[in-house]
């Protein structure tokens, strides 16, 4: 899996007042609490797996008797998997489990083979509180994010929902199928919908992290602004890579650790290369535009417009049709959903902003030039929605940028805990205030 990708600097644009002119109808909902779901990012729930008949593995260690552990129906957790830090031999296991095949014949991705997955809990946030219940301590996502909500009057299951997902899967660009990630969008309209439907028809506040950002923008836009007006009161998203990051290109050139200690990065970055939603984060030409090299080789330098030659030169050809085809256009524009939107971010943390690599090739870790981002998502990315949105009347936009906060401790980090939760107080208190 590639890293959790979440991502931040202190500029406001408010346009809240324009907002109520423009749809009075979404802002006068009788309420007390709006009803409020939660997205993960990459990595960011749980993820289970069962073994067929089908599955080959390509070692003695990796046969349907690991881990030992399972349920009465051979279920098993696959993310997060403890074991995978233990033995050279199991993290290639992990890496063979979640691996996933392009299919171009189809147009679309696969589990491999004799891979079965499920996402438990699909409505509730608990799957995504800790990636291993039995370690809390060091596997812990949303659960500080979530107890701060519970501790302001949200109840899970009754105005508080989570909908993690499948996260390996991405979506694709109109015209070609992506049978989970739409399933996914799918479901989550629909939880939306029931979220609202028994909160008394008031709309619902949608918060995600990282990868989740682009999945609800993309909900957004693939619904009619009717839709949106009855449904979703604001949109808040945390650490968002709406156009990817250059340590992207780092998990595709040479594998990407995810900082799990002992682990080689070339034993899963085959794994990572596998992933649709990886295509996803890539840098967006958009975004970075096309002269700012981001990788250097002896060879060649890659801007973000060289996204192909660079999945060739890495040694990943495969990559080239999938992302020429569903990724690019997909990713050509970010389009306004007309729904307030916050976005609040980490900055000040060292972020890869160039990748320089030696004549020993895409094997061997790179030298990194270190730009300002959040540690795993460039500023530029962060802030992406800003330029792009400008102008736009009937765009309400929030940028908060938080200084010190990385792209993973902006779920743990008391002082930003504060102003997520100050700003869905005070969305609440808004519609309160314009009921009276």
């Amino acid at each position: 899996m590639s890293t959790p990708i979440h991502l931040l600097v202190p500029l406001l644009v408010l346009f809240a007042v324009a907002a109520t002119m423009i749809r009075p109808s979404c802002l006068l909902q009788p309420t007390n609490l709006h009803p409020l779901i939660v997205v993960p990012g990459a990595g960011g729930n749980q993820l289970d797996a069962r073994l067929t008949r089908d599955y080959r593995p390509t070692g003695l260690l990796c046969n349907r008797g690991y881990p030992v552990v399972k349920d009465k129906d051979g279920w098993f957790r696959l993310w997060f998997d403890p074991g995978l830090v233990l033995l050279r031999s199991l993290t290639q296991c992990f890496a063979e489990r979640m691996t996933l095949h392009y299919d171009e014949a189809s147009d679309d991705y696969y589990n491999a083979p004799g891979v079965e997955t499920r996402v438990n809990g699909f409505g509730s946030t608990e799957s995504m509180l800790y990636l291993d219940p039995n370690l809390k301590r060091v596997t812990t996502y949303m659960a500080d994010l979530v107890d701060h909500l519970k501790r302001h009057g949200y109840v899970d299951g009754k105005t508080l929902f989570g909908a993690p997902y499948d996260f390996r899967y991405g979506l694709a660009a109109e015209g070609h199928p992506s049978q989970v990630g739409s399933k996914f969008l799918q479901d989550l309209k629909d939880l939306i919908e029931k979220a609202s439907a028994s909160n008394h028809g008031k709309p619902v506040i949608l918060i995600s992290h990282s990868l989740g950002g682009l999945f609800v923008l993309q909900l957004l836009n693939r619904n009619s602004p009717s839709w949106r007006c009855k449904y979703v009161k604001h949109f808040i998203a945390l650490s968002a890579p709406w156009g990817g990051a250059v340590d992207e290109m780092l998990t595709f050139a040479s594998g990407n650790t995810l900082g799990v200690p002992l682990v080689d990065p070339l034993i899963v970055r085959s794994e990572q290369r596998s992933s649709e939603s990886n295509l996803w984060l890539l840098p967006n030409p958009k975004v970075f535009g096309g002269r700012k090299v981001l990788v250097v080789n002896p060879k060649r330098n890659y801007t973000a417009l060289d996204m192909v030659s660079f999945l060739e030169d890495i040694g990943f050809p495969v990559g080239v049709h999938p992302y020429r085809s569903r990724i690019s256009p997909l990713i050509a524009k970010l389009v306004a959903p007309e729904v307030p939107v916050t976005c609040i971010v980490g900055s000040g943390i060292k972020t890869a902003d160039a990748l320089f690599y030696n004549n020993k090739g895409f094997d061997e870790a790179p030298e990194i030039v270190y730009g300002d981002g959040d540690g795993t998502v460039n500023m530029v990315s962060l802030l992406a929605l800003e330029p792009l949105w400008k102008g736009n009347e009937n765009q309400p936009l929030k940028v908060i940028v938080l200084r010190g906060v990385t792209h993973t401790s902006i779920l743990k980090d008391g002082n930003a805990l504060e102003e997520i939760t100050r700003q869905v107080l005070d969305i609440n208190a808004e519609t309160r205030a314009k009921i009276l």
